[in-house]
């Protein structure tokens, strides 16, 4: 007879073993064995527990550093991100708690008067009764609906600590951008400010050649086009300044009215990634290790939804003293219950249990597909950089010797102009064909700046 209750717990420790959550393996995509714009590059191994690095400090540039220290302080984005990971953390607590028994205690004092005409009795009786107690319930997890609740919960905190993670690198990385966007609007501002005088001696000296006769008034009119259209482009520059910089107020968690950065120039050429840098960094890149914890996550809820086809355990005891007078904590007092233990199988319910296991594995599909579809965007999103980045050197080079020619063209048109050997037509169109070509070379060299801060963002952190 007294192995019967040691067969019975082993049993019990037996199932408490089982699962039913199916073996979970990530999703598999296929990888390439090279990047396409780079031959030399090969296929990610996961890191992303690998740190990001301050890769801003590459840019050498003082204000940059200290805007990027201002945005772990002060974005409410990502204050709000850290609260929700903060959340994930405190479910997984909430989940393990249900791993361990409940324990309750309680006490109670009541004053009770009987009816006098309750069946079988004649009279009226009043009593006092008083009790301290405890009580403890337990649900052994037989067929591990707690511990897979445990195991999504975990994972979920796991994908926040990725979330967190995904907007501190997308806020780091936005900031730069934006960042390198004013600068570059800097330094169109000061080449505009630089023609607008060049052009405003070129229009002296037009009208006095129309006032000595020697220009026409079309000339003159031409100057005066040209410097007033360089003047209301300076303006343009100052509006997209100004947004420019309350972008970069608003990322640092500051009030735009009272944020100002004084305007500067960039000279750091737009650092170089080192070959390779795919093969080492992809795979730190938060979105996906998120992605694929929502994945296993989603399969552990299949084991939950699962184990409501089996019969809910659940153990029992309670305990204290009782009495009507005084001396409550005394051995005659004293009450106790082992039990219940009770067992619970839903027989019947419409199909419900039925459908939340469909519903689970619809959920998995989903995850997993989401998983494949971030990876599958990541290999994109780093194709797409290395050929913008190649390509951009390539033109940025061509724009300085396009720039510069121009330039020359510029300056021996109002040569020929001032000797009287052209009209003014000549030096308008090869001083516009000269700003344009400037502009654009400086559009280019921000645009490369930017693509070395995507970089970042796409290969999940610092080139180094």
């Amino acid at each position: 007879m007294r192995s019967a209750p040691l067969a019975w717990l082993a049993g019990l420790t037996l199932l408490a073993g089982c699962s039913m959550a199916p073996d979970y393996r990530p999703p598999v995509v296929a990888a390439p064995a090279a990047y396409k714009n780079d031959g030399n590059w090969v296929a990610a191994t996961p890191q992303d527990a690998v740190p990001r690095g301050l890769w801003w400090q590459v840019y050498d540039d003082p204000v940059l550093n200290d805007l990027e220290a201002r945005v772990e302080k002060g974005s409410p984005t990502l204050a709000a991100a850290l609260a929700r990971h903060d959340q994930a953390r405190a479910a997984v607590k909430g989940a393990r708690a249900d791993l361990f028994p409940t324990l309750d205690a309680e006490g109670a004092a009541e004053r009770d008067r009987l009816s006098a005409n309750r069946p079988l009795q004649s009279k009226a009786a009043k009593y006092d009764n008083y009790t301290v107690g405890g009580s403890l319930s337990w649900e052994l997890d037989l067929w591990g609906r707690v511990r897979n609740s445990v195991k999504a919960a975990r994972a979920e905190a796991q994908a926040t600590d990725a979330d967190l993670a995904s907007v501190r690198l997308a806020l780091q990385t936005e900031l730069a951008d934006t960042y390198f966007t004013l600068r570059g609007l800097d330094a169109q501002t000061l080449l505009l400010q630089q023609t607008v005088e060049a052009y405003s001696r070129a229009y002296d000296l037009t009208a006095k050649r129309h006032s000595g006769g020697i220009a026409s008034g079309l000339d003159t009119n031409r100057a005066q086009t040209q410097l007033s259209s360089v003047r209301a482009q300076l303006s343009d520059l100052a509006i997209q300044r100004a947004m420019a910089e309350d972008a970069v107020a608003a990322l640092v968690g500051e009030v735009a009215s009272s944020f100002t950065l004084a305007p500067a120039r960039l000279t750091i050429a737009p650092p170089a990634v080192p070959n390779g840098a795919p093969s080492t960094l992809l795979q730190r890149r938060p979105d996906i290790a998120a992605a694929e914890r929502r994945v296993a996550a989603a399969n552990s809820r299949i084991g939950v939804a699962k184990a409501a086809f089996f019969p809910t355990v659940t153990l029992g005891a309670s305990g204290g003293y009782e009495t009507t007078g005084p001396n409550l904590l005394s051995a005659p007092n004293l009450f106790w219950a082992i039990g219940p233990a009770a067992a619970v199988l839903n027989l019947f319910d419409g199909g419900k249990r039925i459908a939340a296991t469909r519903q689970a594995r619809a959920e998995f599909d989903e995850a997993a597909a989401n998983y494949r579809s971030t990876v599958l965007t990541a290999f994109k999103e780093v194709e797409d950089n290395l050929a913008q980045r190649a390509n951009l050197a390539v033109e940025a080079r061509d724009q300085q010797d396009a720039a510069a020619a121009a330039q020359r063209t510029s300056d021996l048109a109002f040569v020929r102009y001032r000797d009287g050997a052209s009209d003014y037509l000549e030096v308008v169109t090869a001083q516009t064909a000269a700003l344009d070509a400037q502009r654009t070379a400086l559009n280019l060299y921000t645009r490369r700046l930017q693509a070395s801060v995507d970089a970042v963002r796409v290969l999940g952190g610092a080139y180094d």
